[in-house]
């Protein structure tokens, strides 16, 4: 049994090319090039597969056999290879990066992150993107041991050297509780019943909030590092806390967790930046995310007036 031949990119191109146009004029046109071309480059793909790839017999356009049809989907996967790979080098001669390490703060709202990194894949479908969703300090760590190369953090970059930043918006975060938590049965919440209740408190473990507590009022707290457990434990009812409104809004239409009117802890507003290294700038495809969140931040905290966390 002899091994097929190596056939090369512009034989598998003028292959696709018949495919695509249906004939070996049509696909002279495309190729520009000439129909002798074609028909000995098909020629000589076959000879090289030892396959006969179209059916040329009682037929004015060219059919693809049981055999083409079976090469096909392989010719196709090879050609796109190749042109990613060349949109791959092009941008990398252009200055656009390979990857980029977006790190993100939890609080940041799901849906906006989805849409603009919708928008991304499709402007740059070469560059992959490394995704990581942290809590509190654990972003501006991430940024500064050059993790991540871009960062959108809460508040908790601000003083710290090396970084440069621009606003992406807020978050309003409100209290909350079960319905059937003592805080959320009480209509009117008296100053100071907080501290009486459990309260769950969102934590990580970064060098820049080691040791320090955000809008803790309660001694007795429950410490998570992750955002949904935290939800999920809200609404089992075993203790308080501060959620972001847009992960919370359909609970409390639903009733599944209630806002509390807690007179000395009304909630806050949490601000949102994009951060990076001050010797490290973001590249063209990182510098479009900035500027797609800084766009999209217009409408934050509309309805809400409350004091920065």
């Amino acid at each position: 049994m002899s091994n097929p031949g190596t056939p090369t990119f512009d034989q598998l191109r003028i292959f696709l090319a018949v495919v695509d146009t249906g004939s070996f004029a049509g696909a002279a046109r495309k190729l520009n090039r000439a129909v002798s071309v074609i028909s000995y480059g098909i020629a000589n793909l076959e000879t090289q597969l030892g396959l006969l790839l179209f059916d040329r017999e009682g037929t004015r356009k060219p059919q693809l056999t049981v055999a083409g049809r079976a090469v096909l989907a392989e010719a196709r996967g090879v050609a796109e290879g190749i042109d990613g790979l060349r949109a791959k080098v092009k941008g990398l001669l252009e200055g656009l990066e390979a990857e980029v390490d977006l790190a993100v703060d939890v609080m940041f709202p799901a849906e906006r992150l989805g849409l603009v990194l919708r928008a991304f894949a499709a402007e740059f479908p070469t560059v992959q993107l490394r995704l990581h969703v942290e809590a509190l300090g654990a972003i501006t760590a991430m940024v500064l041991d050059g993790k991540a190369a871009i960062g959108l953090s809460g508040p908790l970059f601000a003083g710290v050297e090396g970084l440069e930043s621009v606003s992406v918006g807020s978050v309003a975060m409100i209290p909350v509780a079960a319905p059937d938590h003592p805080l959320g049965r009480m209509s009117d919440i008296p100053p100071g019943a907080g501290r009486e209740y459990t309260q769950l408190v969102l934590s990580d473990r970064s060098r820049f909030t080691e040791g320090r507590d955000f809008s803790v009022m309660s001694p007795k707290t429950w410490r998570l590092a992750d955002l949904g457990a935290k939800h999920a434990l809200l609404r089992q009812g075993i203790g308080w806390g501060n959620m972001p409104f847009a992960m919370i809004e359909s609970d409390l239409v639903a009733g599944t967790l209630v806002r509390l009117q807690m007179p000395e802890h009304p909630g806050g507003t949490y601000r949102l930046a994009g951060i990076w290294r001050r010797d490290a700038p973001p590249g063209p495809a990182a510098a479009w995310l900035v500027d797609r969140f800084v766009a999209q931040c217009d409408a934050d905290a509309v309805g809400f007036d409350l004091p920065d966390v």
